[in-house]
């Protein structure tokens, strides 16, 4: 039986094999169309083919060269941006991407040790105003910038 000499290289093509093989499920009843005419399954199926060999690489690799083995979880870090994703899909709407984004940033700076208030505010300032360039203006997306009672738009 062979051994696993580098676990994080292992584990994490397992990921992108998992990633790639459900894209390819959820794409499959898309329509493909041609390389000069692209369909709506074009560019999903060729991504899944991709991570797919790339997570089969990187799982054959962690059977051949050494690397140190896998750290404990660290499980507040992970619960808390889930939850900063999560809050942002909920009070985008309602809060509009301004706020929403500003929560965001904050709620995922707060995960790290390193957690700075001024950082945070700023770099989620930066992030917000990018996003609202370019979602709401540049690519029309139609969320409101700021919250719905403040006039949305």
């Amino acid at each position: 039986m062979p051994v696993i000499r580098s676990p994080k290289d292992f584990y994490a093509g397992l990921l992108f094999m998992a990633i790639g093989l459900a894209d390819l499920v959820i794409v499959r009843s898309y329509p493909l169309g041609t390389s000069s005419r692209m369909g709506p399954g074009y560019f999903p199926r060729i991504l899944g083919i991709l991570l797919l060999g790339l997570g089969t690489l990187l799982s054959l690799r962690g059977f051949r060269s050494g690397g140190e083995a896998m750290s404990r979880w660290h499980w507040r870090p992970l619960t808390i941006v889930l939850l900063s994703v999560l809050v942002w899909g909920l009070t985008a709407q309602g809060l509009g991407l301004v706020v929403a984004s500003l929560a965001l940033v904050f709620m995922s700076s707060v995960a790290s040790d390193e957690f700075r208030w001024r950082e945070a505010v700023l770099s989620g300032a930066i992030q917000a105003a990018a996003m609202a360039a370019l979602f709401i203006y540049g690519l029309g997306v139609p969320l409101p910038v700021w919250p719905v009672f403040l006039g949305g738009r």
